[in-house]
């Protein structure tokens, strides 16, 4: 239940000794995903690149929510029911998830994929949804209903008709393994972006680091600023696209798992740090958690660092990406 709003990569082209640049632009996960690889010769990056879109599809066939014949899917189908083991990967996956989960209070929830879709926004809604709605909304949502045994290494949903969807934050987890299958195999540079879920290592052929421009989400096609990465991953969740308004108040299509309402008071929250996969929880669950509460968990986290946006238009941040407190 949230908009990335995507970085952009400034790549510089300029080849150095023995070094070439391949970039690929596929759809994996349901969404749009472009990978550079750095190499000796086109044809090594662009069977790095193969090994790269191979090892997503083969996590998205073990986690998606929309593919009944996935473990997750499985685990969905028996909801309520019984038990259902899983690899390795998925239930350290998934307790990886509820631990989130439990530092933010629920502000990040996998469960929220039972959530019924009560908000629209894209221009059909003329009311606020009743309370009641609301709240049944969400009633099939509660990530304290998700049972993980790590002896028999199953998940079990409690509750019928509950189901769980990693979504964005298996992009992540996708993009992360991408990283590190690639230093494994010798490749010192490239770059994948999954929706938005963005992982850099390495230097650009000409020497350079990558430069990543970061998008300023009140003014359509500029740019709020451009980092330098040298290895890690930046990842950024806002509502400034999709949003509703009733009586002068601003509703994000960004919702709170555990109230059903949309979260409001910030326009977008970028995450700077080694995981994509964390970044991405940390930008979502930021996002419902507002500007106080998000600030207080991010400073439990010294190797992630923050930018956000309040839908007055200040930018609050990390001291140690040198931004000056202003308004946009």
């Amino acid at each position: 239940m949230r908009l990335k709003l995507l970085c952009f990569i400034l790549l510089c082209t300029a080849t150095a000794q023995a070094q070439i640049l391949r970039k690929r632009t596929t759809k994996l996960m349901g969404s749009r995903w472009d990978i550079t690889i750095v190499a000796a010769d086109s044809l090594t990056a662009e069977r790095n690149i193969d090994t790269c879109i191979a090892e997503v599809s083969r996590i998205e066939n073990l986690i998606s929510d929309w593919i009944p014949t996935s473990q997750i899917g499985q685990v969905n189908s028996n909801a309520g029911t019984q038990p259902v083991k899983v690899s390795p990967e998925v239930f350290a996956l998934a307790k990886r998830a509820l631990h989130l989960s439990e530092i933010t209070g629920g502000a990040f929830d996998i469960s929220f994929a039972a959530m019924d879709r009560i908000w629209k926004f894209d221009g059909s809604m003329t009311e606020m949804p009743t309370p009641e709605a609301i709240k049944k909304s969400v009633e099939k949502v509660g990530y304290k209903n998700i049972v993980l045994d790590s002896i028999n290494s199953t998940i079990y949903l409690k509750l019928p008709g509950m189901k769980i969807g990693f979504g964005a934050l298996g992009e992540g987890y996708a993009a992360d393994r991408c990283r590190e299958m690639m230093l494994a195999r010798g490749i010192k540079a490239g770059i994948v972006n999954g929706s938005g879920d963005m992982n850099t290592w390495g230097r650009q052929p000409n020497g350079r680091y990558w430069n990543i421009g970061i998008r300023n989400p009140k003014k359509e096609g500029k740019l709020l600023k451009v980092v330098e990465l040298k290895q890690g991953a930046v990842v950024t969740s806002g509502s400034y696209e999709k949003f509703v308004e009733f009586n002068g108040k601003r509703y994000a299509h960004i919702i709170n798992p555990a109230t059903g309402y949309p979260a409001t008071g910030l326009t977008s929250v970028t995450i700077f740090g080694p995981s994509a996969e964390v970044a991405n929880g940390f930008s979502t669950s930021m996002m419902v958690l507002g500007e106080g509460a998000a600030q207080q968990l991010i400073k439990q986290f010294p190797d992630y660092h923050f930018i956000m946006i309040t839908d007055d238009g200040r930018i609050i941040s990390s001291p140690e990406l040198g931004f000056k407190k202003r308004r946009l």
